[in-house]
């Protein structure tokens, strides 16, 4: 429960200072549930040409990376995760502990974790907590740390997750503050967005045809020779392990995909195609497609085992999960520079989900602009629903169960580091509307994962396009 190098650390402590013995023999350390949150700290190592530092900030905030940097006077910055790893690795711990004593590292604390009589640190293995006094966790940031304040409180961060009525003008708000477009009647001029493919108007007039069938989809989708080719290739993928050859469109749909696949999918690949992927992404982080991959596949195999007649529809739900990132692509489109710095905010505070990083510093999330813009598309409604709610499982309105699936097929990807942002432990409310058990949801994610290389190879064709 105790890493061997912190429990090492605890008794030099006992043996060279007979005050500290009784504190630390009665010291155990506890389980996630037991250490509050509001008085857990967590740990920052960032670095620079003058080196690295470890910054000790609470649990429950965000490191304001810009204002240490100015109030150090350094241009630090978050950690490569490979070398993070490196650094975990070479002590010995499932994650760092916010003690600069055992890294020797400076340190920096943000005064607020100071005002606590109690402490929780990360115990370095099993997810357990260490209950330090003020006097052993001053003594564990080392005789060089410094008092800077840098963190705020996630209390002062008010994400717009509920009031989609709000999103025009927070989003016009942000692009008057933060850019140099004009605003203008329409949200796609105002963006100065590429305009929608004409492969994908022509299936969103399609979906509205009640006559539109399988020679239709083939024809409009044989007009994009790129978007033919890789509903083909979809097709033949050993993912889906189709006999004998995949010579059509038209077969794509008839043997193996479905018109429903077939319709929503080359929607989400026209779309995609519209903005392109940032190249520079900090290193470890999951891929574009890879994440749209997997999050597209489990939501539909999450929609397929709810165990209710009136499931959602699994093109509908495997379409939303292809573009539950597409605000991503929207967000380094508009706000370039905005975006690069939003990166470097989520390296160093990658306990935190996106929003709050991007509500901090622009404004806005990337739920609310891609939202906004599927709307104004024409996308089914089921759709624009997944984008904007899927990050508040709270929300009971409208198609809420395509919301809810992408929720829990993200948290249990991220859970297995295939999806960018902490792991949330669903709530029970939310199985309880799918009507979906969390065994059953673990099972179906199990399945996937054993197809991690057809995965990989789907996401790369995706990529390439």
């Amino acid at each position: 429960m105790v890493a061997p190098q912190l429990q090492r650390m605890l008794d030099d402590w006992r043996a060279e200072d007979d005050a500290l013995n009784a504190e630390i023999e009665q010291m155990q350390p506890v389980d996630g549930l037991a250490a509050d949150p509001a008085f857990r700290v967590r740990t920052t190592v960032l670095e620079d040409a003058l080196g690295r530092v470890q910054v000790v900030t609470p649990e429950q905030s965000l490191l304001d990376l810009d204002s240490l940097c100015g109030k150090l006077g350094r241009d630090l910055e978050p950690l490569e995760r490979p070398e993070l790893e490196k650094l975990v690795q070479r002590f010995r711990f499932d994650e760092l502990p916010a003690l600069p004593e055992l890294t020797g590292l400076t340190a920096v604390v943000d005064p607020a974790v100071l005002k606590h009589e109690r402490i929780y640190v990360s115990a370095g293995e099993g997810g357990y907590f260490l209950p330090l006094s003020r006097r052993l966790f001053e003594r564990a940031l080392g005789k060089h740390s410094k008092a800077v304040p840098c963190a705020v409180p996630l209390a002062h961060i008010q994400v717009n997750r509920d009031d989609p009525d709000q999103d025009l003008q927070q989003i016009n708000q942000a692009i008057s503050q933060f850019t140099s477009l004009r605003i203008t009647q329409r949200l796609e001029d105002t963006l100065e967005m590429p305009p929608l493919p004409e492969t994908a108007q022509r299936i969103i007039n399609l979906r509205c045809d009640p006559n539109a069938g399988i020679p239709e989809l083939a024809d409009v989708v044989e007009t994009d020779p790129s978007l033919a080719a890789q509903v083909v290739s979809w097709a033949s993928s050993s993912f889906y392990a189709a006999p004998g050859r995949i010579n059509s469109v038209q077969d794509a749909i008839v043997r193996v995909l479905g018109f429903d696949l077939v319709m929503n999918l080359s929607m989400g690949l026209a779309l995609g195609k519209t903005l392109q992927v940032p190249r520079e992404v900090p290193a470890g982080f999951t891929p574009y497609w890879e994440q749209a991959v997997w999050t597209a596949t489990l939501s539909g195999a999450l929609s397929t085992a709810m165990e209710t007649e009136d499931k959602p529809a699994y093109g509908l739900a495997y379409l939303s999960g292809l573009l539950h990132n597409f605000g991503y692509l929207v967000l380094a489109h508009v706000f370039p520079p905005h975006f690069r710095l939003i990166l470097r905010y989520q390296q160093a505070n990658p306990h935190l989900d996106a929003e709050l990083t991007e509500h901090f510093l622009i404004g806005i999330t990337r739920e609310q602009i891609a939202s906004q813009l599927m709307d104004v598309w024409n996308m089914p409604a089921e759709v624009v629903t997944a984008l904007r709610h899927q990050k508040n499982p709270g929300y009971a309105g409208e198609h809420a169960d395509y919301s809810r699936l992408i929720y829990v097929a993200t948290q249990l990807l991220r859970a297995q580091g295939l999806s960018e942002g902490p792991a949330q432990s669903v709530p029970e409310g939310v199985w309880e509307a799918l009507e979906l058990s969390p065994v059953k949801a673990e099972e179906t994610l199990l399945q996937l994962l054993e197809l991690s290389d057809e995965m990989k190879g789907l996401a790369a064709m995706m990529a390439s396009s």
